[in-house]
């Protein structure tokens, strides 16, 4: 029980160390999404609750001109499912990703906070991970996603547009963040990256491809992706206990003789 007590609380903190700078993408990126609100109608609270409750770009900006336009619920819902259906292929890659003794509660809590940067960071893990890894990076990034928009809609229009537009760059610098240094380390996730990058261009210049929405266009690249990458590159897991155990039992034997 302290040992498995131990590794979790190294995964925690773990988590915490890798969920700063995504917090502090998210403040500046939902920074704009707080005084967008604001100028649409909503007020600073209504702001507030969409982001803590939803933790989804994409989702909100699009939702957010929903409202403003006065749409239905049920294009209101048409459009998050179809955004933000992506995270559905994401918890089922989670699900096998974690231990498998972590309990129902922790899985629904990974569940909910499940993002591009959280779902990034928490699959890089080698092995198996722990479900603390994910609540700590969760536990810095849905603060900072939150408090961002407060800021924004706080501040209402005092910043110009230029600041603006440099603060919606934040999110790229998090998926380089993400996806480099894996693929420096790891061909074949090289390859993957390059591969989806490959497949989202052609998607956008493409003829009929191009009319495809952004959320089917994501989960149409990574079907495929993952699907040839796991057929052509499979990840052989390995024992529990991994490489360290091997390397202290051939301590053992040597400390032995």
């Amino acid at each position: 029980m302290s040992t498995r007590r131990s590794v979790d609380q190294e995964a925690f903190k773990n988590g915490i160390r890798d969920g700063i700078p995504i917090g502090l993408g998210y403040f500046a990126v939902s920074f704009a999404f707080g005084m967008m609100a604001v100028s649409g109608g909503l007020h600073i609270h209504e702001a507030v609750l969409i982001s803590l409750t939803n933790l989804t770009s994409a989702g909100q900006f699009a939702g957010l001109e929903i409202i403003v336009a006065g749409g239905s619920l049920i294009e209101m819902a048409l459009t998050q499912l179809i955004i933000n259906l992506r995270y559905l292929l994401m918890s089922f890659s989670m699900s096998q990703k974690l231990r498998r003794d972590e309990p129902f509660a922790f899985r629904f809590i990974v569940a909910f906070g499940i993002t591009d940067e959280i779902f990034g960071v928490s699959a890089s893990q080698p092995g198996k991970v722990s479900a603390w890894y994910s609540i700590g990076a969760m536990l810095m990034a849905i603060p900072g996603w939150t408090l961002g928009t407060l800021a924004g809609a706080v501040s209402g229009s005092l910043l110009p547009p230029f600041v603006l537009s440099a603060l919606s760059v934040a999110i790229y610098g998090m998926f380089l963040a993400v996806i480099i240094p894996p693929a420096k380390h790891d061909r074949r996730v090289l390859a993957a990256v390059l591969s989806a990058m490959a497949l989202s261009a052609v998607f956008t210049v493409t003829p009929y491809l191009n009319k495809i929405s952004s959320g089917f266009s994501i989960i149409i690249i990574t079907v495929l992706v993952a699907g040839i990458a796991a057929a052509v590159a499979p990840v052989v897991e390995e024992p529990a206990g991994g490489k360290q155990e091997e390397e202290s039992t051939q301590e053992g034997e040597k400390n032995h003789a």
